[in-house]
């Protein structure tokens, strides 16, 4: 029985989930109107289905695995395993206001109505704040609600704010932060068969998911700065080293973190390293 992964079917989370289990070594067709693409050298479907509808189908084993907001996985309050993060889809589901309004607080939502698409999430989080608020269930443009006095406040997803101001609001709660995840139907993940295989892609994924945040640095430098260097670079777990044909010199190859690059690199140079040559890493395996 073929593993099924289901992922949006149009947008910006279809593009970058489907260059995701491109780098996962997936191969599989994509065009428009495509519904269901067989994987052409691994036991794999992959399903294009409306985002909301993802954490049902998941929950329901229809699909074993699904990539989808964890946005919509709370809204649809669907039972399933939070594989792993994905770290695209990144946004923030915001209450926000008119910026001319009187309302500042969450508290001054107390009998206001909030338009919302997620009334869900939101019930929940203006249950814990003690606020208790006439919801406005809208399906779009829900930003456009206070000035056609359909509502006081929205609740929306934010990523830029663009819209936000565009519209005169102003955010005034998180209610909660999103990025897309891998989701899977928990029973599939204990089953003997469909078990190994989700644990398969899962370690394909880590591979893509390391490589992400790492550089691959290699460098030359004294001998005599061996210690120093090994104290700066670190890596997954431990520089190599190797001595060069030129007396006093050594090669030095290392992992090291995208973010503390630039100030690890003028440390190394302090010390005399040169030759600095930085690469991608296509996967990296732990």
């Amino acid at each position: 029985m073929k593993l099924r992964i289901a992922i949006q079917k149009e947008g910006r989370l279809s593009e970058w989930s489907v260059d995701l289990l491109r780098q996962m070594g997936l191969r599989f067709d994509t065009y428009k109107r495509l519904l269901i693409a067989p994987c052409r050298n691994h036991d794999v479907d992959i399903l294009f289905l409306r985002d909301d509808d993802i954490p049902e189908y998941v929950q329901d084993g229809i699909v074993d695995l699904g990539i989808v907001g964890d946005n919509v996985v709370n809204e649809r309050a669907a039972k399933v395993d939070r594989l792993r993060p994905l770290g695209f889809g990144l946004c923030r589901l915001q209450i926000a206001v008119p910026q001319s309004g009187k309302i500042k607080t969450v508290k001054e939502l107390n009998g206001m109505r909030i338009a919302t698409t997620y009334p869900t999430i939101l019930s929940s989080y203006l249950k814990k704040e003690g606020v208790k608020a006439e919801l406005v269930p809208i399906s779009g443009s829900v930003e456009i609600t206070p000035s056609l006095n359909v509502a006081d406040a929205i609740c929306d997803l934010v990523s830029t704010g663009t819209t936000l101001t565009t519209h005169n609001l102003v955010p005034i709660a998180t209610v909660m932060e999103s990025e897309a995840a891998l989701i899977a139907n928990p029973e599939r993940c204990k089953a003997a068969d469909t078990g190994a295989r989700i644990r398969d892609l899962v370690m394909r994924l880590d591979g893509v998911i390391n490589a992400r945040s790492k550089k691959y640095v290699m460098l030359n430098a004294p001998q005599s700065a061996t210690e120093k260097i090994r104290d700066i670079m670190g890596g997954s777990k431990s520089p190599t080293i190797v001595p060069l044909a030129d007396t006093g010199l050594v090669a030095v190859h290392a992992v090291v973190a995208e973010d503390e690059f630039w100030e690890k690199m003028e440390k190394l140079k302090s010390f005399g390293a040169t030759d600095i040559l930085v690469m991608n890493i296509e996967k990296m395996i732990v």
